[in-house]
């Protein structure tokens, strides 16, 4: 298995340069088609000034909004040119999680980052990725704010609870599983029977091996840290570069609510997270 269509979230911010590297650099590695996606906003106009707007003011938001388009390709164009990778850019006007969500379900990974945790953000920016990983049916891959890394994914920490969402992430990920040097299959306060003798994470780690994936289980037990934080602290302490989870959450027209071991690991990532819902 391998991916084979790769999609990044491309804007005029320096995240956008870092996802772009690391996706040209995960794309070289798979032999994959590099998808650039830019959403072009739609002109603005609060509801108390409908009135006041005229076609002139639109029309000057709508050729800013294209000349931004026209800057954001051009960039695209000189950072893949001479790359050797297949690329395509595509550019739609609308919201970006709208567009971003309808192109990713045409990719087998789609690659966005972190909020800046430092900053306030606009509303609309924040919840990009949590408006991805649970609507998109796909997996998205979330990197940490400032990520200046190649993906090499040597490193992978997977987080396993026996779970469909669980299950979901490791076989959308399995490409790069099967590419690790060294993969962990970790159980985090694993519910146990009394007289169980079965591992946790043993049925799940002899199906990757079955794969190909160079994996052992791993759990563990703790009274002081939450599932979130153990598994964060699992990742630093195997010097993983990578993890791997399924997305806890619901979404609904009216709310987008992740749950707390997803958001705790995504507002406190120190490595790439692939997630699938």
């Amino acid at each position: 298995m391998s991916l084979k269509d790769i999609l990044v979230q491309i804007d005029l911010t320096s995240e956008s340069d870092r996802r772009l590297k690391a996706g040209m650099s995960l794309a070289n590695a798979h032999g994959a088609h590099l998808v650039g996606v830019y959403a072009i906003p739609r002109p603005y106009i609060p509801a108390y000034a409908e009135v006041q707007i005229t076609a002139e003011v639109l029309e000057a938001q709508r050729a800013s909004a294209e000349e931004a388009a026209s800057r954001a390709k051009a960039a695209f164009d000189k950072a893949t040119a001479n790359s050797g990778l297949s690329v395509e850019w595509r550019q739609q006007e609308g919201d970006e999680g709208r567009v971003l969500g309808f192109h990713c379900r045409y990719a087998d990974l789609t690659i966005v980052s972190q909020p800046d945790p430092e900053q306030s953000l606009f509303p609309g920016d924040r919840d990009l990725p949590d408006r991805l990983i649970l609507t998109a049916g796909r997996p998205v891959m979330v990197l940490p704010h400032g990520y200046s890394g190649d993906l090499a994914g040597k490193r992978i920490l997977v987080a396993w609870d026996e779970g469909p969402l669980a299950s979901r992430a490791i076989h959308d990920a399995m490409p790069l599983l099967q590419a690790a040097e060294k993969v962990v299959v970790m159980v985090a306060n694993p519910d146990r029977t009394p007289d169980e003798r079965r591992d946790p994470g043993a049925d799940i780690a002899a199906h990757l091996a079955r794969h190909g994936v160079k994996v052992e289980a791993s759990h563990v037990t703790s009274d002081e840290l939450d599932v979130g934080n153990l598994l964060l602290s699992r990742a630093a302490d195997m010097s993983a570069d990578m993890m791997v989870m399924g997305a806890y959450g619901h979404a609904r027209w009216s709310e987008l609510i992740l749950g707390g071991v997803t958001n705790v690991v995504l507002s406190h990532q120190t490595v790439p997270v692939v997630m699938s819902h």
